[in-house]
């Protein structure tokens, strides 16, 4: 790997002596890692079931490294959202912000999704996540990876920061700002980047992380929570912005983090700083720790909530008429109930309403809450992401396979199933499918046949 001139020279500055130790650990191969989705599955029946090898990471509760030669993308475990494919040192930033139940939580940079999934398995079903991304493209790669986790209760816009200020002033308990950097942290992952660091170094994505934060710090409730993030080693996108933050709002204090050995503490004396707070950031280095480059910093804003501040529910229209009809007929098999004030239906689409969305007429936005599906003639089709909302035990008609049944890979790709003798007992209609317990998609039953309905833009390839 050839590294700029330019870059190695900041390198032997910022490591000193290790700067040899760093070289080398570029030749090594880089490490593959796995999060497991809490909010579907506990860490220990994960790893009574884990269909190949795998090892804690040490420093991330729910993170595992797997070897290079595994494909878990190809897993029916995949497809039924139990893990998400990471790099190690990019799981840090989610693990340490401290999300709890009931927060109302931006992921500002969120896309393709591997952070803002995360904070919502962190939330369980309760308060608000708003997950956004300036670029749709990207932002449809988040969409999918919110619904691949079943998450319900999340906002997903495509908006710039300036915007979302405009609306979400003092809104938010926790801020996550995984923000856009030179990538240096990642030229062993992504040769490529190289290239890109180049043409963009660390006074571009200096100048764009300021006025991010910038859009970003208002948005925080008095005693909430942020976290700054990049995936770079350089001072001026790390302790610089970091500082930046601290002079753009006197209410921001850093605080200390929950470390590991291989965590180094920020450098303050590399940007000139005489802040001694600056100490509790944390880097992360390839030679330190098994993973790529990583900085953090975790702020608190001062002050106290006020009573009900960020409270904003919004009445929806529900459900008459014919659209009520029609649901209640699919829903009699649920074992779960959707409140009815929180039901909208928009041009027969069908949405579960987040409890804590304020209005959001003016953003652009590519979903909000859970979509449950589509209002056809005289039926209801239930959608795939109410299925990987549900449990198991949520549904009533179930079709269980086994994850060495051949026919589990063949609903994955979409084809037509047979079904047993004891399974064409099962009441004709829609069928939740599963593997082992954990749900995978629809297909609807008639007699002994099971007609596929699984997402054609997720089957297996």
């Amino acid at each position: 790997m050839e590294l700029p001139e330019k870059f190695c020279d900041e390198m032997k500055r910022i490591l000193g002596e290790e700067y040899d130790a760093y070289l080398a650990s570029m030749e090594e191969t880089r490490k593959f890692g796995l999060r497991v989705n809490t909010a579907k599955i506990s860490t220990g029946e994960f790893e009574r079931i884990a269909p190949f090898p795998i090892k804690k990471i040490p420093y991330i509760e729910n993170g595992y490294y797997y070897d290079s030669e595994v494909q878990p993308a190809k897993h029916p475990y995949y497809f039924a959202g139990l893990y998400y494919l990471q790099d190690p040192s990019a799981m840090t930033p989610a693990s340490r912000l401290p999300v709890e139940k009931g927060d109302v939580v931006l992921d500002l940079c969120a896309a393709p999704g591997g952070k803002a999934t995360e904070l919502a398995a962190k939330l369980q079903g309760t308060g608000l996540l708003i997950a956004n991304d300036i670029s749709s493209k990207r932002a449809k790669a988040l969409l999918k990876n919110i619904e691949l986790f079943g998450v319900e209760n999340s906002f997903i816009v495509t908006e710039y920061p300036k915007k979302l200020k405009e609306y979400f002033t003092g809104f938010f308990d926790k801020i996550l700002i995984d923000a856009p950097c030179s990538g240096e942290g990642m030229f062993r992952k992504e040769p490529s980047m190289i290239k890109a660091w180049e043409q963009n170094g660390p006074e571009f994505y200096a100048g764009l992380q300021e006025e991010i934060i910038k859009q970003a710090l208002p948005m925080l409730k008095p005693g909430g929570m942020l976290l700054y993030s990049t995936c770079t080693f350089s001072p001026l996108e790390d302790e610089g912005t970091v500082e930046k933050i601290l002079e753009l709002d006197a209410d921001m204090e850093l605080v200390g983090m929950k470390g590991y050995e291989g965590f180094e503490s920020g450098r303050p004396e590399l940007i000139g700083s005489h802040r001694e707070e600056l100490l509790h950031c944390v880097r992360i280095f390839p030679h330190k720790l098994d993973g790529e480059g990583h900085f953090l910093a975790l702020f608190r804003k001062k002050g106290e909530v006020a009573e009900g501040a960020g409270d904003i529910r919004q009445k929806r229209s529900g459900l008459k008429g014919e659209e009520k009809k029609l649901f209640e007929a699919f829903a009699a098999n649920l074992n779960r109930q959707f409140e009815p004030e929180r039901l909208e239906c928009k041009n027969g689409m069908l949405y579960y309403m987040p409890s804590q969305l304020p209005n959001m007429k003016g953003l652009r936005f590519l979903r909000s809450g859970l979509f449950l599906g589509e209002m056809k003639k005289n039926r209801f089709e239930p959608s795939q992401s109410l299925a990987m909302a549900l449990k198991k035990e949520d549904y009533k008609n179930c079709l269980r396979l086994s994850v060495s049944d051949e026919r589990t890979l063949r609903y994955l790709k979409g084809e037509t199933l047979s079904l047993t003798e004891e399974e064409s007992g099962l009441v004709d209609g829609w069928l939740l499918v599963c593997v082992e317990d954990y749900p995978l998609g629809w297909g609807k039953k008639n007699a002994a046949v099971l007609k596929n309905k699984y997402h054609s833009g997720w089957r297996l390839q």
